[in-house]
């Protein structure tokens, strides 16, 4: 049975001219029908604003805040038909872990950061799935037993500057290759980044827990397991609340000394805070029950310090490297210990190693140390970092893989054999990682952050994905790139299928049109002294022509986007206190109407603007909000207005979707029962219909937001980050962060 429809929640808004008001019930009831509805909408901010929602001050993310979501997710009934995947399946996406089959030849696992678990059968040529639709997609690390029992630890660690990262529900087991799991703890873990396994007990384990990157406290640190994972005992906490685990080691000559990373991490709404005292490598001797902290010449204990990346020689275990990060990104240092981590010296500093970190050595944090020649070094940065001489020389390569390196692990069964895990998917090499590196044929785990479709061509069809470009479905016997950098904003002009725009991040936008085979750059013509990771750039309703393009001031083009005028001024509080990342204080999202002269825009400081005359002024309708992650307005009745906020905080009454059918004077709460977790997109339909996008997939209401269902069966429960309704065709085609794209036909 539908739940009644909730309590309306009544808020506080300010008003331009700093008078007070509450949000009146008037706009109860649904709007009034419009068939054969073609939507206008600007994009969320994907890849920032669930870092807001997460870290509101003063709200602090409950314990379990992601599972109990997708718990009432999952009680929602059903409606619609099945979801099919369009693709792509020949991109790939980012792989945190890998892990090899002990039992099985030329089988490896693959850990995708939001897209699951992925296992190959065939020497890393085709993934396949290896974990359920139904559980958190978010995945920070992958481990085999000698028996074979695979582990999988949710959440991943990378905390992200503009690119979305999850936090995960804990540590999962399975015991037939993948097909079926069981929980084994560790559910407040946050995100999990290192699964270490005795090979002559594996029933004593240990965990590298980093913690949520949004909340102190929760189980982090390094946990022990004895008995296969029924107890879990931290043996290792962190310096304060928000130090977290990252590396574990098990010392392959002597089972009772182990190495552990420890990482100071927080995200606040406007500022990231990367290292900390917290940060340092930490040894024991005594299988786990005490530690010190190593320093012997190894940075450690300070504000400066970041992540760190370390690495131990299975065939000289005494002989371990370290690379040190600033906490504000940047290359610190590469460290050598002969000693089992007694004394450390810092090793030769060469352009290209520090290069290879650019300004976000968080990012990754990865040594690799070839089994069987200790000099032999891999580390993890922009290019795969490779020594042959312990460090005193270093080859970068940035030609024949994808970009940023996460995960590599040696084939015992295969001399010479390497898989590498990047931003691109899954690569094998058979020369210990020197290059001949040939990538997965069938990997389906693409992170998309949008969508553009066009009722000309059904079979038309791209998207901004994170780290892979900007995605077309045309001109190629399979998805292909057709604009580099992190993919964010596409568009296809209604009128015209071969005119497309697409944008990578901050705010750099092209325009094509020839269907994107030549790009021609325009972000330079647009006024801006902030741009979000991801810009908003979206078509007038009544005329294609007509494009607005929102910076921290707002952009009108009447020629297509070949030149700019701003109509605004600033519409946001102004920059966040971070030096580093002073991208805040951005719109996030534009909503024209269909007279012509009405604009909505949202910010990700909150506010919600609306001009009834193209800018000459403006009226705030909202501000003290969370993030806006869209706005949605009729082009046929510009009153009509639907306003989505971040709300990731179960319990909290904090509306994250209101509806107002008197311009904005008045909101009404029409969130219901859909679960608590971030709306990302709304698209209107016909009588009433209303389409939500979801951290938890994507929900109908036929009622206009009064009674909400699940829409469809067959999308795992991965977040949808855009959604484009072809009204035309009768399709929805829904973007997803982890599983590539999804096409729905509907009413």
């Amino acid at each position: 049975m539908m739940r009644a429809r909730r309590v309306l929640v009544v808020l506080t808004v300010t008003l331009t001219a700093g008078v007070s008001a509450a949000v009146s019930p008037a706009a109860a009831g649904p709007p009034p029908p419009v068939d054969d509805y073609r939507p206008v909408r600007g994009p969320a901010a994907p890849a920032e604003f669930r870092y807001q929602q997460k870290t509101v001050r003063g709200e602090a993310l409950p314990r379990h805040a992601y599972a109990n979501a997708a718990d009432a997710a999952r009680r929602l009934p059903t409606a619609g038909g099945d979801w099919t995947l369009i693709g792509p399946t020949n991109i790939g996406g980012r792989i945190t872990s890998l892990a090899l089959d002990p039992r099985r030849p030329d089988t490896v696992y693959a850990a995708a950061a939001s897209g699951g678990l992925w296992v190959s059968r065939d020497a890393g040529q085709r993934f396949e799935p290896a974990w359920p639709a139904d559980l958190t997609q978010a995945m920070g690390a992958v481990a085999t037993a000698p028996d074979g029992t695979v582990y999988a630890g949710t959440g991943e660690v990378n905390p992200g500057g503009g690119s979305i990262t999850y936090e995960g529900t804990g540590l999962y087991a399975s015991r037939d290759g993948g097909r079926n799991w069981r929980p084994l703890g560790l559910r407040d873990s946050g995100a999990i980044g290192a699964i270490t396994i005795d090979p002559a007990d594996p029933r004593r384990m240990f965990v590298a827990a980093a913690g949520s990157l949004y909340n102190a406290g929760g189980e982090r640190g390094v946990y022990r397991t004895t008995d296969g994972g029924r107890t879990w005992q931290r043996v290792l906490a962190g310096a304060n609340g928000f130090t977290g685990a990252t590396e574990v080691l098990l010392d392959p000559r002597d089972r009772n000394r182990l190495y552990a990373v420890m990482w100071d991490h927080r995200r606040e709404p406007d500022l990231r805070t990367y290292g900390g005292v917290g940060s340092g490598v930490y040894r024991s001797t005594d299988g786990g029950t005490t530690w010190q902290r190593l320093t012997g010449g190894l940075p450690g204990g300070t504000a400066d310090v970041g992540r760190i990346g370390l690495g131990q020689a299975p065939s000289a275990p005494d002989r371990l490297y370290a690379i040190v990060n600033q906490t504000s990104g940047p290359f610190a240092g590469f460290y050598g210990s002969v000693d089992g981590g007694d004394t450390w010296t810092r090793l030769p500093e060469t352009p290209e190693l520090r290069a290879s970190q650019s300004s976000f050595g968080w990012w990754f944090g990865k040594v690799w140390v070839d089994p069987d020649q200790p000099q032999n070094v891999h580390v993890a940065g922009v290019p795969l970092m490779s020594t042959k001489d312990g460090g005193q020389t270093w080859t970068a390569d940035s030609t024949t893989i994808h970009v940023d390196q996460h995960a590599l692990i040696w084939d015992p069964r295969r001399p010479g054999r390497v898989y590498l895990g990047n931003d691109g998917g899954t690569y094998r090499s058979d020369a210990d990682g020197y290059g001949g590196w040939v990538k997965a044929v069938h990997e389906p785990y693409t992170q998309f952050y949008s969508a553009a479709i066009t009722p000309q061509d059904t079979t038309r069809v791209s998207g901004g994905t994170q780290d892979n470009g900007s995605l077309r479905s045309w001109n190629g016997p399979a998805f292909n790139e057709y604009l580099g950098g992190d993919g964010e904003e596409n568009q296809i002009n209604p009128l015209n299928k071969d005119e497309v725009y697409a944008c990578y991040q901050y705010g750099n936008c092209f325009h094509s049109t020839d269907g994107g085979d030549t790009m021609t750059y325009f972000g330079d013509q647009v006024v801006a002294s902030r741009r979000n990771w991801f810009t908003p750039l979206v078509f007038d309703p009544r005329n294609p022509a007509v494009m607005y393009y929102g910076a921290n001031v707002l952009n009108r083009s009447t020629d297509s986007g070949r030149t700019w005028t701003a109509i605004s001024g600033d519409l946001t509080g102004g920059p966040g206190p971070d030096p580093i990342y002073t991208n805040y204080g951005t719109i996030t999202t534009i909503a024209p109407a269909g007279d012509g002269r009405t604009v909505y825009a949202g910010t990700d400081d909150g506010r919600v603007w609306v001009t009834r005359d193209l800018g000459a002024t403006w009226t705030l309708l909202l501000s003290g909000q969370p993030w806006v992650t869209r706005i949605v307005v009729d082009p046929r009745w510009a009153n009509r207005v639907y306003v989505t906020l971040s709300a990731y905080r179960a319990g909290s009454n904090r509306p994250y979707v209101l509806a107002s059918i008197d311009g904005g004077q008045h909101f009404t709460d029409i969130t219901g029962q859909l679960p608590q977790a971030p709306v990302n997109d709304l698209v209107i339909g016909p009588a009433f219909t209303l389409y939500i996008a979801t951290d938890q997939g994507v929900f109908v209401s036929h009622t206009g937001g009064w009674a909400w269902r699940r829409l469809g069966r067959g999308m795992p429960l991965v977040p949808v980050d855009d959604i484009e309704y072809d009204h035309s065709n009768h399709r929805l085609v829904a973007a997803t962060f982890g599983r590539g794209l999804y096409e729905i036909r509907v009413p």
